[in-house]
Order: C-alpha cells, then sequence, then structure tokens
C-alpha cells in the first residue's frame, strides 16, 4: 500500500533569488509506490530524463528508489554517467547516442545502453571488448512509433548479432522494449497492434535462442489505463512527479498521484495604471480600467511559455490571474486589479496542486496549446530548485 497523503509541501527555506521551484521528494517517491501497486507483478523503471522532467537528476532519482522502483532509466548518456558520479548505483538505462560517441566509460559505469539499430550493437559490443567488461543491454524495438529503434532486416540483423555477442560474453542480453504512439488514447487501435506486434517479437528473440527476462513497453499513459501491457516492467516517467499524461480520462488525483513541483515568485514592482494603459511590448493588453499592475520576474527564458501571453495563470493571495500582455524575457505583467493590495515581495504561485486550488501545470499546458509535459521540463536551469520531503531544505 502507499503512504497516506501528506501535507502540501511548504518550505520555509529563504528564496534564493526572485523565484524557486519547490521539489516535494515525497511526492515523488509515494507516485512511484502507487504506480508500483498499479503495475501488479512487474517492477518500474523511473524515467528521469531531461533532469528528471524539470524536477532535478538525482534527488529525484533517489526520491523514486525509495518509492520502490527498481530501475532509473535517461535518454542521454551524459545524464547516466551524472547519476553514476553521484554516487547512485541502482541498474540505469540509457538509449540515445551516436555513432561514435566513446561508450567505454558507460561500460566500466555498469550503464545498461540500449540497442536501437545494428551500429549501436556492434557499438556496444567493441566497448565491452575493450573495457573486459560484460555490457547490459536492452534492445529497442519500433512497433509501429515510427522513431527510435529496429523494424525488419534491421531488427533481425540486431537481434542476431546479439546472441552472437552474448555467447561471446560481451554482452547481456537483458532486456528487450518499444514505445506507444496513442498511450494516451487507450482504444486507438495502434496500442493492441503494437502490443501484438512486440510480443511477436518477443518470441521471434526467444527462437533465435535469445532468452530475455525483462520486457517494457507500458509508459505512463499505459500503466495507469492498460493493465495488460505491464508484462516484466512499467516504464513511467511524467506521472512519477504527478501530472497526468491522460489529462481527458483523470486528474493527477483521480489516479492517486499528487504534484511534486510548485513554481512561486515574488512580485518586484506594483504600481498604479490609469485606464487604458496599454502594457508591455505591443501593448497586447490595455487596462479597461483604473487598476494596479505587478512584475513577475520571470520569463520565456526561465521557461515560461512566450505564448501563453493574456492566458497563462496564476495565483496572488486568493485571487487566480491571467499574464496581461506579452510574456518577455525575464519578466511578465500582471493586471492584480484595483482592489488588490499586493506589494512588492508578495508570493505569487505559477504552478503547484490543483487540489490546493494553484494553477496547475495542465492549465498552463491548455493556455500555452501544449502539453503538461513540456510545461514542467522547460523550466530554466536559473529557476533554483528546493527540496523538501526526505532531504527537507536540500537546494540544488
Amino acid at each position: 500500500m502507499t503512504s497516506p497523503p501528506e501535507p502540501p509541501a511548504r518550505t520555509t527555506q529563504p528564496y534564493l533569488g526572485t523565484s524557486r521551484a519547490t521539489i516535494d521528494l515525497a511526492a515523488i517517491r509515494d507516485n512511484v509506490a502507487e504506480l508500483d501497486r498499479r503495475a501488479g507483478d512487474a517492477g518500474v523503471i523511473a524515467v528521469v530524463k531531461a533532469d528528471a522532467y524539470g524536477h532535478g537528476l538525482v534527488p529525484s532519482a533517489r526520491a523514486a528508489l525509495s518509492g520502490g522502483a527498481r530501475y532509473l532509466a535517461v535518454a542521454q548518456l551524459a545524464e547516466a554517467l551524472t547519476l553514476r558520479a553521484a554516487g547512485v548505483t541502482a541498474p540505469l538505462l540509457t538509449w540515445l547516442f551516436a555513432p561514435g560517441d566513446d561508450l567505454t566509460e558507460a561500460a566500466r559505469a555498469e550503464i545498461t545502453l540500449s540497442a536501437g539499430a545494428p551500429w549501436a550493437i556492434e557499438a556496444i559490443g567493441a566497448a565491452a571488448r575493450e573495457t573486459g567488461t560484460t555490457v547490459r543491454t536492452h534492445i529497442k524495438v519500433d512497433t509501429g512509433l515510427g522513431r527510435g529503434g529496429s523494424w525488419g532486416d534491421d531488427l533481425d540483423a540486431v537481434l542476431r548479432r546479439a546472441g552472437e555477442l552474448e555467447a561471446e560474453g560481451a554482452v547481456e542480453v537483458e532486456g528487450i522494449w518499444s514505445h506507444f504512439a496513442w498511450a494516451d488514447a487507450p482504444d486507438h487501435p495502434t496500442v493492441r497492434q503494437q502490443q501484438e506486434t512486440f510480443m511477436e517479437v518477443c518470441s521471434r528473440a526467444e527462437r533465435m535462442g535469445l532468452r530475455i527476462p525483462l520486457r517494457h513497453l507500458a509508459n505512463s499513459a499505459a500503466t495507469l489505463t492498460n493493465p495488460s501491457a505491464a508484462l516484466d516492467l512499467v516504464r513511467p516517467g511524467l506521472a512519477i512527479y504527478g501530472l497526468s499524461p491522460v489529462p481527458d480520462l483523470g486528474r493527477p488525483e483521480d489516479f492517486g498521484l499528487r504534484e511534486a513541483m510548485r513554481l512561486t515568485a515574488r512580485l518586484v514592482n506594483v504600481k498604479d495604471a490609469p485606464a487604458g494603459q496599454g502594457v508591455s511590448y505591443g501593448h497586447a493588453y490595455t487596462t479597461s480600467e483604473p487598476t494596479r499592475l505587478g512584475l513577475v520576474p520571470l520569463g520565456y527564458s526561465d521557461g515560461i511559455p512566450r505564448h501563453a501571453g493574456n492566458a497563462g495563470p496564476m495565483r496572488v493571495g486568493s485571487s487566480t490571474l491571467h499574464v496581461a500582455g506579452r510574456v518577455c524575457m525575464d519578466q511578465l505583467t500582471l493586471d492584480l486589479g484595483p482592489a488588490s493590495d499586493a506589494v512588492a515581495g508578495d508570493e505569487v504561485v505559477i504552478l503547484g496542486r490543483g487540489v490546493d486550488g494553484d494553477p496547475t501545470a495542465q492549465d498552463w499546458a491548455e493556455a500555452a496549446g501544449t502539453i503538461n509535459y513540456e510545461i514542467v521540463t522547460r523550466l530554466g536551469a536559473r529557476v533554483p530548485r528546493v527540496y523538501v520531503g526526505p532531504d527537507d531544505g536540500v537546494s540544488a
């Protein structure tokens, strides 16, 4: 069973600047535990790529492991090496590297490398020989997404060569995996088609003499909506951080999840403005009555979507407001309203938990015409992350 919900994270740490992202590590831990529960007998590969979806790579990885994740996964080889350098020893999969990249450090660090093309399995074998190690390998299959992984003759070549390298002792073919195109639409016909194709490939691999203990196909959406895709491991990413991968089917709390990120800033200027005053570049917003304007020191260089001008939601006190005019590089403006008593230094909540009345990443996604994944992963590096929960008060 998962741990009971904890109160929303509220750090007492001082601001390290004009803004901060407070990351609730207990939420990440408990979200992983809930996903593990839903996965049944399958284990969890916690996807912490893209700096853990903007939440911070190392602290989030450790929180996921404390929630019961058996494996970690990152897209880029550099992030895998960063985790190892930080002392994270858990099984760790990475899949994006290019021809000519030096894989020897990964081999020595016992990082699992994905073979998604004939050249990749050769490169993995070469790194194993050079280092005198046996490299754990997961074979990436393209079952219809049309992106990474092999299909057709290339897939047969990868499987055949993997078997040869395993017999040589250069690789251990530990896993086989693929990725859905429409997992966020569980009834889409491609979901069943890809699942059937994947199982056929697994059977083909076995007929070729490969014994593959770990099959994984389910991402966050499939973990929450398609139990038949759980197999040996599930591979959630977004849901670990408490966001819904299927917002049309349910909010985070409907799936037993809670958002881990709360992004806040402080007003740096508040002033009176007359009716008819244009606001910011191009005067894309004009005040309709005498009012008060507040300046928020976050902009598109911090990850606030520029195309969310006149739409992005924020909360000041008990009032939910929207960006007034254009989002600028380093700042944006709010129309606080004529009766506002806000002053410079007051906190602005950009996003947090919907159950607390905060604007959410999903609200921002709808305002900007994008997806909640992009909202959290685009958060800029100059916004300090402050961690609460298991490592209360740690900042990075």
